[in-house]
Formats: structure tokens, C-alpha cells, sequence
């Protein structure tokens, strides 16, 4: 994998890898002049929160069950001191469709924050907590 970052003015840059897909990164509206996209760290939070995610549905729809929406939202903790790593990740996990089992979906969801997930893997390596609820929206 590569990853190559160009500078376009104050702190805005544009990223993109081997694939052609570019990213926007720049820094918060109150620490720059105009923020044009993501910070770095919300793109990791998205990336980590996309891992599982893909891990989950894909373990979901092999199992055959009726899901009709599906989304993850992941709530970071960082430590106070520079660097600002994170130190916990809170995912929620939000399945909607018929007849869904808590076991399926909990099933899912261990596969992927233990076995499968690089991103999860990866926090949990540099000491970030990790933790999950699970809500179930039945149609």
C-alpha cells in the first residue's frame, strides 16, 4: 500500500493512494481559516469505523439475515497530552430489518473486533480501550 499527501494552500491537502481515489484533509474551522474537509484523525476514526463495518455486514449477509439498514457510529476518547492518540473507541452498531438475533448480530460483531478488523486491531496494539453496544431495529 501507498499513500502520498500534496499541499494546496494553508493547511488544506489533497491525499490519494495507487487506486485514484483523492482525499480532502485540513485542520478544524476554529484552528485554520477555512476548513475544507476531514481532519486526519476523523478520517482514521471513519477508516476504523469502516473496517468493522464491512467485516459485520459481510458476516451478517452470510448468515442470510434480513437486514435493511445497517450503520456504525464509533465515539473516540483522546488523551489530553500531545500526541493525542486515542485511548477508547466506543462503537454502536445499529442493524434494522426482520426477525435480527441479538446472538447473530453479537456474533458478528465479536468476529470483527477480535479476529477480522485491522483498524480495531490496530488501536487496540497502540493501547486504545475498546467497547460496543448493539441496537436493534426490528421492521
Amino acid at each position: 500500500m501507498q499513500a502520498k499527501m500534496n499541499w494546496k494552500e494553508n493547511m488544506h491537502f489533497q491525499g490519494s493512494t495507487e487506486s485514484d481515489f483523492i482525499v480532502d484533509l485540513d485542520v478544524p474551522a476554529a484552528d485554520g481559516k477555512n476548513s475544507k474537509s476531514l481532519t486526519p484523525m476523523q478520517l482514521i476514526a471513519m477508516g476504523v469505523a469502516g473496517c468493522t463495518s464491512m467485516d459485520v455486514i459481510s458476516i451478517l449477509e452470510k448468515r442470510r439475515l434480513d437486514v435493511r439498514d445497517f450503520s456504525v457510529q464509533v465515539e473516540v476518547e483522546r488523551r489530553d497530552e500531545i500526541p493525542r492518540v486515542f485511548t477508547h473507541l466506543h462503537f454502536i452498531y445499529t442493524v434494522t430489518g426482520k426477525n435480527i438475533k441479538r446472538k447473530d448480530v453479537e456474533f458478528a460483531v465479536k468476529l470483527s473486533e477480535e479476529k477480522y478488523c485491522q483498524g480495531i486491531a490496530m488501536m487496540r496494539a497502540s493501547g486504545a480501550g475498546i467497547s460496543n453496544e448493539i441496537v436493534i431495529n426490528e421492521i
